[in-house]
């Protein structure tokens, strides 16, 4: 599934050891050979009985953005002050809104299509007799895709708007959490095998794992990367 808007990974360091953001450049850098930015994709924790206080300071966290003066996301700290409960229900509300969006003015009213992943492999089969340019032509001249281009929804997340709104939303509170690749705390780059969304599914939910299983005062750092 193509990102033309770029990629995120999610940097993971053992508690005790420098996570600063300079720390996690470093490791993209040696690992994937890219230079990146810090995105704040986080939703910041606030306990309850202390949150009143805490919600202005932002220790243990990296690159934090503020509203009336509350930190209220960061691109990465502690995972301890990091809610990333509520990062993952934010993702799966905003995506089951679109694929509600979706459903009623493209699925209720156009027929199934095969998705981009079904062209891709005419080419790589024959790139001679089925280039590129081609398949993406055979591709969006569907008129499910059409529908999805005319109303701005994505045409290459078609196979997982098909596969219905646990399975769309599913994905993206996983990708919210991780984005499109994770390093852990040993220096492991964890990537999908393939492009294919099943491989895509099989990544996310292997690094969600290991995202559950790190201590509290873990450190994570999100880098976007060109």
């Amino acid at each position: 599934m193509p990102t033309p808007t770029g990629q995120v990974v999610t940097v993971c360091f053992s508690p005790g050891v420098d996570a600063d953001w300079f720390a996690a450049s470093e490791k993209v850098h040696e690992l994937l050979h890219a230079n990146g930015t810090p995105a704040r994709r986080y939703q910041v924790r606030h306990r309850r009985l202390i949150g009143w206080l805490t919600r202005f300071f932002g220790y243990y966290l990296l690159d934090a953005a503020r509203r009336f003066g509350a930190v209220t996301l960061a691109a990465g700290g502690r995972k301890s002050r990091l809610d990333l409960t509520g990062t993952a229900a934010r993702a799966a509300h905003d995506a089951a809104l679109r694929w509600r969006a979706w459903n009623t003015h493209v699925g209720a009213t156009t027929k199934p299509a095969r998705p981009w992943e079904d062209f891709l492999v005419q080419h790589h089969t024959d790139p001679t007799m089925v280039t590129l340019n081609e398949a993406r032509r055979r591709f969006e001249l569907q008129p499910r895709v059409l529908a999805m281009l005319a109303h701005t929804f994505d045409p290459y997340e078609l196979s997982v708007y098909q596969a219905g709104e646990a399975t769309y939303a599913g994905l993206h509170w996983r990708i919210a959490l991780i984005g499109d690749a994770l390093i852990t705390t040993d220096g492991r780059l964890l990537t999908p095998a393939t492009d294919s969304v099943a491989d895509r599914f099989r990544f996310l939910n292997e690094a969600c794992a290991y995202l559950r299983a790190l201590r509290p005062d873990a450190r994570l750092c999100a880098v976007a990367i060109a």
